[in-house]
């Protein structure tokens, strides 16, 4: 995800615990619905649906993270 800024995301990953958090919620999101998909772990369509969209939000706010503090 947004290897622009893969040394940003390093560097904030490393002193930045709220967007820590929000990287991390991100890719616990991916692998859930990774795992439902693969039917490893049962969901419905709809609960794939609603994790789908709280991960787009979630990449949405890491962007806006990551180009806020590229710009300072």
């Amino acid at each position: 995800m947004f290897p622009e800024y893969r040394d940003l995301i390093s560097r904030l990953k490393g002193h930045d615990h709220h967007f820590t958090r929000l990287f991390d919620k991100h890719n616990e999101l991916d692998q859930a619905i990774r795992n439902m998909e693969a039917h490893i772990q049962p969901a419905t369509t709809v609960e794939i649906e609603r994790l789908k969209k709280e991960k787009l939000a979630l990449k949405d706010q890491i962007y806006a993270h990551l180009r806020q503090a590229a710009s300072t």
